[in-house]
This record gives C-alpha cells, structure tokens and sequence, in this order.
C-alpha cells in the first residue's frame, strides 16, 4: 500500500488590488486575467481546501473546474485592519507602520492581526485538512490560499528550512509537498518539495 501524501499549494490568481502592491489581507478583490489560468503540470488532486475568500474560490473554479471544494476560513490571508486596500505610499507616513515594517512578526496593524494570532489561526486551518486527509485516506490534494499562509506553512514544513521573506510565492507558480503517511501524522516536515508551475492557456 502506497503510504505517500502530497499536498500542493498554490496561491491565488493576480487581482486587481496585487496589480497596484496594495495590501489585500481579508478585503477582496477581482482577479485580473484570470480566464488564462492553468496548470502546466496536469495532475490529479482528490481533494480541493481553499480559502473562504472570493479570490482563491474563483482561482479554485477556473483551475480545477470538475472538483468539489471544501472553503476553510483560517486559510484567509493575514487581516491588516486599517491598512487593508492601501499602498506603501498612502502609509509610508504611518509611524505604526513604519513599526511593523521592521518588526513585522511583532508590531499588530491597527484593528487587525498580529503575527502570533495569524500563525495560530493557520495551525488551526491545516490541522482542519491533515485531519480530512487522514480520515478520508485522500493521498493527493491541493489548497488553494495566500502568499502569507503559503509561506508560513512553507517555513513550517518544507525540508528545507528558510525564513518566512525567503520563501518566493508567486502567482504563477505552486508547490507540491510530499509526505510517507507517518511523517504528516506526526506533523513533521514533508520529505520532499517540487515546483508546479502555472501557464496561460493560449486558447484562454
């Protein structure tokens, strides 16, 4: 019996707001181009988790059109209150955010999420799919989510160990993390890591 899981992640589609580098935490926006979206690596997933929010639902939808979806809201990107919808421009003044940016995993944006409750609130999230994993037998699923989530598992569980910035999480490209049975039980780091690029669909 085949005792391998693999994971992939993938983040959502370019939107319109990642198009001017504001930040997007829990406000949505449109995607943008998103009908040229696909998976260059074709592979079969069982199983799709996603984000609840409306930009990782319709990445979802476009790349893997004939899965059912189960939309996890821990999976949500990082909540930046105030700053939600705003560039560097607008908050290059802010003496908070000048804070955060040289302290980000401990400096909380205003009426948002700090880094710790952003972290558990992720943990909770995966525990929600290892569990569905395990109990359902599922060897090959996929989560569609956020570059910040992303990078936080990435930091977590791939077997090489980086720091959250040094992970790149592109819009274009995911990641398929790759576990024996016992190892993911454990919550130990996958045994292996591959690149799953996207592509435009010429036909799109």
């Amino acid at each position: 019996m085949d005792d391998t899981v693999v994971l992939a992640l993938f983040r959502h589609g370019l939107t319109e707001a990642n198009k001017r580098h504001a930040y997007l935490g829990w406000t949505d926006s449109p995607l943008y181009f998103s009908e040229k979206m696909e998976l260059a690596l074709q592979g079969s997933y069982e199983h799709m988790f996603s984000s609840d929010l409306g930009r990782c639902l319709r990445t979802a939808e476009i790349l893997f059109p004939n899965n059912d979806l189960e939309p996890i809201s821990e999976l949500r990107e990082m909540h930046f209150g105030e700053w939600e919808g705003k560039t560097f421009d607008q908050l290059k003044e802010d003496p908070i955010y000048q804070k955060w940016l040289t302290s980000p995993f401990i400096v909380k944006p205003p009426n948002g999420e700090s880094f710790a409750q952003f972290s558990r609130r992720v943990d909770s999230g995966w525990e929600k799919v290892v569990d569905r994993l395990l109990v359902g037998k599922i060897q090959k699923a996929a989560v569609i989510s956020h570059g910040g989530v992303i990078r936080y598992l990435l930091t977590k569980y791939a077997p090489q160990m980086k720091d959250f910035w040094e992970w790149k999480v592109p819009h274009d490209t995911g990641y398929e993390l790759i576990w024996h049975l016992d190892r993911l039980r454990r919550g130990e780091r996958c045994t292996l890591l591959r690149e799953v690029p996207l592509t435009e669909n010429p036909d799109g």
